[in-house]
């Protein structure tokens, strides 16, 4: 039977490219966290972060949050590259300045659409709560988090966010064509990486590590009070575009929001 819709899937859906594409994020993301244990401030980081989350796991309530997470994550990542990734790959080869590109504009276009989500949803809208509040007030039970308190997080909350990640892969794919597997692979490390080490517990400030330093301790004044800025997860280029950079006094949109519901009040 001919079918218009059977023809377009065969012709569009890859899903052994994206098998593959999901294969190659697994190695690259053990082979990038091999090097980083042979350097020693990495390596002294990663310690500590250990023993932080071996401390919090011996909490019953903590365990069960990360077990349940665990359990949903084997359906996202089928969901992922099972309905949505065979859609927008490519191994057609492309010059290296379109593939740094496009790792930019999805890293941008996913962080804007998450700051946004981040700042009204999760968090207030002018001085009022935003809709799914309660739901991050899960994470937010982590005053100081560690490495690993970026997965201590609701489940619905995960589905978010890895949605509006591989929802900016899809529809920026429609428009700028399939994406590379290596613009992939390397989107898909930054976004995971970046998250975990704005959690991470980190000690060093020196060069080359003071940006590391300044992330990490940006998301932890975010941590610290659920009133807090830094709301963006990739860089803060869109607090400091907002005015919701905090660096741990507030921030001044938020100050602008509660002067003006006093003087309308």
């Amino acid at each position: 039977m001919n079918s218009p819709i059977l023809a377009w899937l065969l012709e569009h859906y890859h899903w052994q490219l994206s098998l593959l594409t999901g294969a190659a994020i697994f190695a690259a993301t053990f082979v990038f966290n091999q090097v980083l244990r042979l350097i020693p401030t990495f390596k002294g980081a990663r310690r500590l972060n250990q023993d932080a989350y071996r401390a919090k796991m011996a909490k019953p309530v903590y365990a069960a949050n990360q077990k349940w997470n665990r359990k949903w994550a084997s359906l996202y990542l089928l969901v992922i590259f099972g309905v949505v990734m065979p859609f927008c790959l490519t191994l057609d080869p492309q010059p290296w300045w379109r593939v740094l590109r496009d790792i930019v504009v999805i890293l941008l276009f996913y962080d804007f659409f998450y700051y946004l989500t981040h700042r009204f949803v999760f968090h207030h809208n002018g001085v009022t709560g935003g809709p799914l509040v309660w739901m991050h007030a899960v994470h937010h039970q982590q005053h100081n988090p560690c490495r690993m308190d970026s997965s201590y997080i609701h489940p619905l909350e995960v589905a978010i966010g890895l949605g509006l990640y591989v929802a900016s892969i899809f529809v920026l794919s429609r428009f700028m064509g399939n994406f590379h597997m290596a613009t992939i692979v390397v989107t898909w490390l930054a976004f995971t990486e970046i998250n975990l080490h704005n959690h991470d517990l980190w000690q060093a400030d020196r060069f080359p590590f003071r940006y590391l330093n300044y992330a990490a301790k940006m998301h932890h004044n975010h941590h610290a009070k659920f009133t807090g800025g830094n709301y963006a997860t990739i860089t803060l280029f869109y607090d400091w575009l907002f005015g919701t950079l905090d660096h741990g006094q507030g921030h001044k949109a938020l100050a602008r929001a509660q002067a003006k519901a006093k003087a309308q009040a």
